[in-house]
Parts: structure tokens; sequence; C-alpha cells
């Protein structure tokens, strides 16, 4: 099964390519402020790197946090939309052996059909300005 993992949570973005829990691949960038602009180019380079079309995506475990609440919706709404668009298996998850826990519910068949965001607190949002 070759899988795609997304990492957003901090400014140092990760990505990871592998077969089952053989790490085919694993990139990080920082991507910071140029997220959004930088993570569908950098998932592509990725796959042509290794001569994987988008179409030999069988599955994608996403970094669900906590972290970063812009970086956290970025990576995972790209998740959920490659997940979507490719009917694609997909799994949330967080701690430090992330990627291990979200393959190992891949293998026994486990989708969690939309990965959703842990923040870790809840939104500081500022009150409007009169």
């Amino acid at each position: 099964m070759i899988i795609l993992t997304i990492r957003t949570d901090k400014p140092e973005a990760e990505l990871g390519l592998f077969d089952d829990n053989e790490q085919i691949d694993y990139l990080t960038w920082q991507a910071h402020r140029e997220l959004g602009q930088t993570i569908h180019s950098q998932i592509k380079a990725l796959l042509d790197e290794h001569d994987k079309p988008i179409e030999d995506l069988q599955a994608i475990v996403a970094f669900q946090g906590p972290g970063s609440f812009t970086g956290l919706r970025i990576g995972i709404t790209v998740a959920n939309g490659f997940a979507y668009a490719n009917q694609l298996p997909i799994v949330a998850a967080m701690g430090d052996d992330w990627i291990r826990l979200g393959i190992g519910r891949l293998l026994k068949g486990e989708s969690d059909k939309l990965a959703l965001p842990e923040y870790g607190a809840e939104a500081n949002i500022t009150q409007p300005r009169k």
C-alpha cells in the first residue's frame, strides 16, 4: 500500500512516502507562511522523484496536532481533499509515533473518512476593533 504522510503543525512541513511500513522517502522544508503556496508542488515533487503518479497513492496519514492552527488547517484540508478526490482512506494521528500509528490503522482497514485537527487548546479569537 503506497501511503502519503502529511505533517504541517510547525514552520517546517513534512511529507513522507511509504510502502506499508517501509519508508520510501521523507521530505522536510521550511514552509512557514508559504505552506499554502508550496504544499501541492512539494507533494508532486516527492511523487515525481519516485516515478509515482498520484493514482499510485492508496492512503493518507495526516498529523492531527496539536500545533499551529493555520498550519494544521492547511495540511489537513489538503489531505482530506486528496483523499476525497482520489477515493482514498485517510486517518489522522497524533503523538511522536503518529506515522506508525496511522499506518497501522490503515493496514487494519480503518479510515476516518475525514481527518479532523486537534489544536490542543480553544481558539484564541481576538475581539473586533470598534
